[in-house]
């Protein structure tokens, strides 16, 4: 448990991993190929999201501080090839759109839910008209999402305020699920750690932390925890599950991704120093990871090998 946390503005607004429950097929559809989209008018890239039935990717931009009512975020559409589709195309400033600091994105049938402070967003995957908010009343920094095989929604509460030189736990950490018209506390408390990136498939659900660095599974009807491999640094974002059981989760604290194999040993994906891996997300049909670089200003697409 950590009896604080005090971290710039710009490295605690990462926190918020949308993991698709999807899992990578290395040997399916086109190869992935490196690439590194810079330039492209990202405003602190927070997380990345393919639609695989459109074959594009979503970026959600936090543009400011992650608890800035300032209704200035935006999404983007990329392209697999790495072409900006469309900067803001979904856009706050636009009229009859709320969208402050959107952070983790997951796709159920043909909606776009989008975390963003206190309630999750719901768009129109393909023209991304606004469809309306989910609060979740007393949220203090929701953060990730995902989708079970069910269709059960699940987001995660990061529990953190304002703080003397940056962000601070209130104790307000949460993992909730979406039963009917409301939101259902699975687990809360401060002993959480911050909780970030959320996985949900047929394997169960897994959650990796911010605070404290650990990875732990869950029971979405008890809310029992099993505490699972803790990597050497925290700082712990984004996850996504692969098809041989791995799992991959972006390590601000190791500036890379990790690699956790099945049976709980630790390696580093690939060779790049990432700053700022904030929440990955995965092309299933491509092999190949996403990494929102946060403090970069730009999207790596990276081959799983």
């Amino acid at each position: 448990m950590i009896a604080r946390l005090s971290l710039p503005l710009a490295a605690l607004a990462l926190l918020g991993a949308c993991a698709p429950a999807e899992r990578a097929d290395e040997t399916a559809g086109p190869a992935a190929v490196a690439l590194d989209v810079t330039d492209a008018g990202f405003a602190t890239p927070e997380s990345v999201l393919h639609d695989a039935a459109a074959d594009v990717y979503f970026v959600s931009n936090i543009n400011g501080g992650p608890l800035d009512r300032d209704d200035n975020g935006f999404i983007s559409r990329l392209s697999p090839a790495g072409e900006v589709l469309a900067l803001k195309w979904i856009d706050g400033a636009a009229e009859g759109v709320t969208l402050n600091a959107p952070k983790g994105m997951i796709l159920r049938h043909d909606t776009l839910f989008v975390a963003d402070i206190d309630a999750v967003r719901l768009f129109d995957r393909t023209s991304g008209a606004a469809l309306g908010d989910w609060p979740l009343d007393g949220a203090a920094f929701l953060n990730d999402l995902a989708v079970s095989p069910d269709g059960t929604l699940y987001v995660t509460d990061s529990g953190l305020e304002p703080g003397e030189g940056g962000l601070a736990p209130n104790g307000k950490d949460g993992v909730y699920r979406r039963e009917g018209d409301r939101w259902v506390a699975i687990v809360t408390g401060a002993g959480l750690g911050n909780p970030n990136g959320i996985v949900a498939d047929s394997v169960g659900i897994v959650v990796v932390t911010f605070g404290s660095g650990e990875v732990f599974a869950l029971n979405p009807v008890s809310g029992e925890r099993t505490p699972l491999p803790k990597p050497d640094q925290g700082g712990l974002d984004g996850v996504v599950r692969l098809a041989d059981g791995s799992l991959l989760i972006g390590s601000w604290g190791a500036q890379a991704v990790y690699r956790m194999a099945p049976g709980g040993a630790f390696s580093r994906f690939g060779t790049d120093s990432i700053p700022s891996p904030a929440d990955i997300g995965l092309d299933a049909a491509r092999g190949a990871l996403l990494i929102p670089d946060f403090l970069g200003n730009r999207v790596l697409v990276r081959p799983v090998r």
